[in-house]
């Protein structure tokens, strides 16, 4: 039996130590914005925040996650009116989406961390989040954008 902090509430899962806690939250708490894109950790579309510390989910065993505080990009803000979902909207980020909640929950992990980045810094931690759009620039932007408090 593990007990999982999600998104504030307690929740226990009694299956598979083993599983990825992507699957847990997805098939199990029914959190469908934590995306599978490669199951091998290297797209960041399940990108979701453990302890504060933004982790791919598909690579983080439920028995990792247990008694530690997850936050999913449902958990954010319940409203979706978090600085950078707000940022993301004005500017016009997204195209197709799928990407977007773990770039989002990777953004925001970055702004907690360093509230003023770099241009290098946010070109850094973002690189491992593949946008198959390519939505780069807008990505950037809507980061340097964030880091004024906008």
């Amino acid at each position: 039996m593990v007990t999982l902090k999600v998104n504030g509430q307690n929740f226990t899962y009694d299956g598979d130590p083993e599983v990825p806690l992507l699957w847990v939250l997805r098939d199990e708490l029914g959190l469908t914005g934590t995306k599978f894109g490669c199951g091998a950790g290297l797209c960041g579309a399940c990108t979701v925040h453990l302890d504060g510390t933004a982790v791919r989910s598909c690579s983080v065993e439920v028995s990792d996650a247990a008694d530690k505080t997850i936050v999913t990009i449902e958990g954010l803000d319940p409203h979706g009116d978090h600085l950078v979902q707000r940022v993301w909207r004005e500017a016009n980020v997204p195209q197709c989406g799928y990407c977007h909640a773990g770039q989002i929950m990777q953004a925001a992990a970055l702004l907690a961390a360093n509230p003023k980045p770099a241009p290098d810094d946010v070109m850094q931690t973002m690189s491992g989040n593949i946008c198959r759009c390519g939505c780069y620039q807008r990505i950037a932007e809507a980061i340097a954008l964030a880091s004024t408090g906008a």
